[in-house]
């Protein structure tokens, strides 16, 4: 695996991430940006309370916003866009409904 930078994937300290896809529309992105957010920050509140449930729960919207913006799951360069942004709009969904 190289650690190079490409079209699809950035480094950090010699780590390479995957991009967000950028078909993306902002909206929909900034959505699943801010679960993803707040899926981190119960992540570190889990983690300091010692609460396996949240924890579970706080991964569970992690990913969730993570496969909706294309950083994990199926390589997004290689699916139709339309099929994509249609996922990242059922992420954005069950993710909303984990608020409601």
């Amino acid at each position: 695996m190289s650690t190079e930078p490409d079209d699809h994937h950035f480094v950090v300290d010699g780590r390479r991430w995957r991009r967000t896809d950028p078909a993306l529309p902002e909206d929909l992105a900034a959505a699943l940006r801010s679960h993803l957010g707040r899926g981190r920050n119960a992540v570190r509140r889990a983690k300091r309370d010692g609460d396996d449930e949240a924890m579970a729960a706080a991964r569970r919207r992690n990913g969730l916003a993570k496969h909706g913006l294309g950083e994990r799951g199926p390589e997004w360069w290689t699916r139709p866009e339309a099929d994509r942004v249609a996922d990242a709009r059922r992420a954005l969904e069950a993710l909303d409904a984990l608020d409601a």
